[in-house]
C-alpha cells in the first residue's frame, strides 16, 4: 500500500493531477529563510534532516543547500519525481503518521505548505520518535498578502470549492500544541514577493491549489477562465509580463525535549 493511500483526498488526487503546475507555479522562499535554517534550526554539513511532505522539492533544496544530509519524504508518487533529481537528496515514499526512519535518527524535521495537512498530536509523536534530543522541528507556510485587493479577490474565487480540505488559515494546524515532546513553538515572520510571469504567478499558482486541481472538469476549466480573466482585466495585472504577489512567509520553529 503507498503512502499516498492515507492523505486527504483532496491532496492525494489534486496534487497527483497538478505537479506539473505546482513546480512552475508555487512561491519559492526569501533570502532570510536561509539564516533561519542554519541559525534556528541548526542545519550544516554533518547534519540529517527530513523535509516532511516534500512535494516537488521547492524547500528541499534550501535544505540541501545548508550542507546537511537531506531526506525528501512525500507519499504522491508524481511529486516525488521532481525530487529524484536533486543531487545530495534521498526522495522517499512515506507518510507524517509512520516515517520510514529509525529512532533518533535526524537533527531536524522541516515542513513546508504542509504540516496543515497532518497535523496531530499523533504526528508529533511519530516526529519525536525519529528526533534526536535537542532535535529542531520547523514549519514553514507561505500567507497570501490579503490586504491586496486582487489578491483577495483571488481567494474569494476559490475559497467556494475548498469542502473540509485543511488550511492554514483555520488554524487545526496548531491545536497539537503544545506537545509534551516539544518546546512552545516560536514565530519568526518574513516579507517576500513571488515575481514571475502571470501565467506561473496567478494562473499555475492557483490551479496547482489541490482542492481546485482536484476538480472534475468543467468547473476546473471555469476557475481557470476567471483567474485568466482577473489577469486580464484588473489594473494592477493587465497587460503586465512580470507581477510581484506579495507574502508573508512565517516559520515556526520548537525543539525536542529529552526523553
Amino acid at each position: 500500500m503507498s503512502a499516498s493511500d492515507d492523505l486527504h483526498p483532496a491532496a492525494r488526487d489534486g496534487f497527483a493531477a497538478a505537479a506539473g503546475a505546482y513546480g512552475r507555479g508555487r512561491p519559492a522562499y526569501p533570502a532570510g529563510i536561509a539564516g533561519w535554517l542554519a541559525g534556528t534550526l541548526g542545519l550544516r554539513a554533518g547534519q540529517r534532516v527530513a523535509d516532511v511532505g516534500a512535494g516537488t522539492g521547492k524547500f528541499t533544496r534550501l535544505l540541501a543547500a545548508t550542507g546537511a544530509q537531506v531526506l525528501a519524504i512525500e507519499p504522491v508518487e508524481q511529486m516525488r519525481a521532481a525530487i529524484d533529481a536533486l543531487p545530495g537528496v534521498t526522495a522517499l515514499d512515506g507518510a507524517a503518521q509512520a516515517l520510514p526512519l529509525p529512532d533518533q535518527s535526524l537533527d531536524a524535521i522541516a515542513c513546508a505548505q504542509a504540516f496543515h495537512w497532518f497535523a496531530s498530536g499523533a504526528v508529533l509523536d511519530e516526529f519525536a520518535r525519529v528526533l534526536k534530543p535537542g532535535g529542531r522541528l520547523g514549519l514553514v507556510w507561505n500567507v497570501r498578502d490579503e490586504s491586496v485587493e486582487w489578491v483577495h479577490r483571488i481567494t474569494e474565487l476559490i475559497t467556494p470549492f475548498e469542502g473540509n480540505a485543511p488550511r492554514f488559515y483555520k488554524g487545526d494546524w496548531c491545536k497539537p500544541f503544545p506537545h509534551p515532546a516539544f518546546t512552545a513553538l516560536r514565530e519568526t515572520s518574513f516579507a517576500y514577493e513571488h515575481v514571475g510571469p502571470p501565467g506561473e504567478v496567478v494562473i499555475d499558482r492557483f490551479m496547482s491549489v489541490s482542492f481546485i486541481a482536484a476538480l472534475a472538469q468543467p468547473a476546473k476549466g471555469e476557475v481557470r477562465s476567471q483567474l485568466q480573466l482577473l489577469v486580464d482585466t484588473h489594473p494592477d495585472l493587465r497587460g503586465r509580463a512580470v507581477v510581484r504577489f506579495p507574502y508573508r512567509t512565517l516559520a515556526f520553529d520548537c525543539e525536542r525535549l529529552p526523553a
